[in-house]
């Protein structure tokens, strides 16, 4: 009889496992595939790493600019695999250590509900007093004649050879960022995106500066459409043709769906049992992540509230300290700080302008746009853009949004000033590290809305 089951060893299932062991609970954990889940595996941890190979073609270039001379220098796609598979396989072995580390029994095989207190795994019932569910979510396809033919994001980080051509479907975060390391990597990628702007849900200003560096860096943008047919044909480099809703068609060499995850429920049990789910397919919960089975708790993916490793990572410690002995904290969903690692990069902390503009009745807009240091000898076109978002009422900092190299590092760093209660006096009378980007941020000083 085991106190806690946890249906999925990703991030977040594997946080509330050790967690819960290491206050004493008796643990198993089911996980069909690969421990870490889908950031360690074919999420954020391997895209990190192909961003940062798709980055150095552009740094060779830029380096003549101060001198250096990079001619010859070629790109080996298998060997950027062969490395990124390694330090996978690591990762893998790190997350397996930790779960035996914390005396968690491991299943590996896939995991089902029988009852409120039984799973079932190979074909045997495991008792258990709460059952976990954390299994994620999976890249979704739409339902397009030819669909067989498109590649899902988990393809991308394991194809034998590098296309001379592709074609990325989608406009959310998944497909900018593997439309940039196409594009640095040498080949000629085209974006299909069916809305007139890509990256829905962030702010209006960062999305319309990311659309003109991402065209800057040779990306070819078809936007307002779709694909209507995938089709095969007898091309060596172009083996698909698509053709597009607009009448025009497009021969490549991979087509790329990064249309969206959906929650990962199948098989697992939850409607025979009487686990409520809801309209996207998500596990439905609540603030202490129970499901309509009071046995039963969801975190993560699964969930659908912010699909991020670091959101699942908090959802995991608090169910760990809510039923085993600990102090819960509430996750801040208001402000989680973001990355997108296009090309430039992006980092956000707190509502857009268009969310705040509902709610806070005099908000002070700050921008800033320049072309880097670095930049200016490079010969590189590419820019930087910041913003601050301000409360005229209280002076409160409510959000800073980022486009610019190293995004993520200097978002994070003015997160916890956020979180903390930082005003905008707060940002005006700390000195700036010069010369950096990032003084920006604390050299803003009129507002422009």
């Amino acid at each position: 009889m085991f106190d806690l089951v946890v249906i999925g060893a990703g991030s977040g299932g594997v946080r509330c496992a050790r967690m819960a062991a290491q206050r004493g609970a008796k643990v198993a954990i089911i996980e069909k595939r690969f421990y870490g889940g889908t950031c360690v595996n074919v999420g954020c941890v391997p895209k990190k790493l192909f961003v940062y190979a798709s980055h150095y073609g552009e740094e060779f270039h830029d380096a003549e600019g101060f001198g250096w001379h990079s001619s010859g220098q070629g790109f080996n796609w298998t060997t950027l695999v062969n490395n990124k598979n390694k330090e996978i396989n690591r990762l893998n072995g790190v997350y397996e250590k930790l779960l035996k580390e914390s005396d968690v029994t491991i299943f590996n095989g896939r995991g089902r509900i029988k009852s409120k207190n039984e799973v079932e795994v190979n074909g045997k019932t495991i008792q258990t007093k709460y059952i976990l569910i954390a299994t994620g979510s999976q890249a979704f396809v739409p339902d397009v004649a030819g669909r067989e033919h498109a590649l899902i994001s988990d393809n991308m980080f394991y194809l034998e050879n590098l296309p001379k051509h592709a074609c990325v479907v989608g406009g959310g975060y998944i497909a900018v960022e593997f439309a940039g390391i196409l594009q640095g990597l040498g080949v000629e990628t085209h974006l299909v995106y069916r809305r007139n702007m890509l990256l829905r849900n962030f702010d209006m200003d960062v999305r319309q500066f990311v659309q003109e560096e991402v065209v800057k860096k040779g990306i070819q943008l078809h936007l307002n459409d779709d694909v209507v047919e995938i089709k095969e044909q007898q091309e060596k480099d172009y083996p698909y043709r698509l053709s597009l809703k607009s009448g025009e068609s497009l021969n490549t060499g991979l087509v790329l769906y990064a249309t969206g995850r959906h929650p990962a429920t199948e098989e697992l049990g939850c409607e025979e049992i009487g686990v409520d789910i809801g309209s996207r397919g998500q596990i439905l919960v609540d603030d202490d992540y129970r499901t309509s089975i009071d046995t039963v708790f969801a975190i993560g993916d699964v969930i659908d509230r912010v699909q991020l490793t670091p959101v699942a990572l908090a959802e995991g410690m608090y169910v760990a300290n809510l039923l085993f002995g600990g102090q819960p904290v509430a996750v801040d969903y208001e402000r989680i700080p973001t990355a997108v690692f296009s090309q430039p990069s992006i980092a956000t902390i707190g509502p857009t302008e268009e969310q705040a503009r509902a709610k806070v009745p005099r908000l002070q807009v700050y921008r800033s746009s320049f072309r880097a240091l670095k930049n200016t000898m490079s010969g590189n076109q590419e820019r930087t853009f910041m913003k601050l978002l301000v409360d005229g009422d209280t002076d409160k900092v409510l959000a800073a949004h980022m486009v610019g190299p190293e995004a993520a590092e200097i978002i994070q760093g003015i997160s916890l000033a956020i979180r903390a209660g930082a005003t905008k006096a707060t940002f005006d009378t700390t000195i700036g590290i010069h010369p950096s980007s990032a003084e920006e941020f604390v050299t803003m000083r009129e507002p422009v809305a």
